[in-house]
């Protein structure tokens, strides 16, 4: 099974810019689908963007422009590239990855977008 951790969190500006990075080990990286979700309190987690085995992506309709997916299976890691901060962009961000009756998710990072 495939183990995720996540980096690349912290503090930006509004309209600043941050990329995510998260590097799998333990299993076929290339096997699986990639996501990105995150979470506020109180609220549910919620999909930021995904990026299939072949590529193909799939957003959040409200970031689609903002932020941007892609993987480097010979790196095993997935990255999300966020411009265009808004301090409503603030929460923990969460790596996932699942293929058939597999699911996992990472310790999360925390994203924090203010001035």
């Amino acid at each position: 099974q495939v183990q995720l951790v996540e980096s690349g969190g912290g503090l930006v500006q509004p309209g600043g810019s941050l990329r995510l990075s998260c590097a799998a080990s333990g299993s076929i990286f290339s096997s699986y689908t990639m996501g990105w979700y995150r979470q506020t309190p109180g609220k549910q987690r919620e999909l930021v963007a995904a990026i299939t085995r072949s590529g193909g992506t799939n957003y959040a309709d409200s970031l689609k422009g903002r932020f941007t997916i892609s993987r480097d299976n010979a790196k095993n890691t997935v990255y999300l590239q966020m411009n265009s901060l808004k301090p409503e962009d603030t929460a923990v961000y969460y790596c996932n990855a699942r293929r058939t009756y597999v699911e996992v998710w990472g310790q999360g990072t925390l994203v924090t977008v203010s001035s």
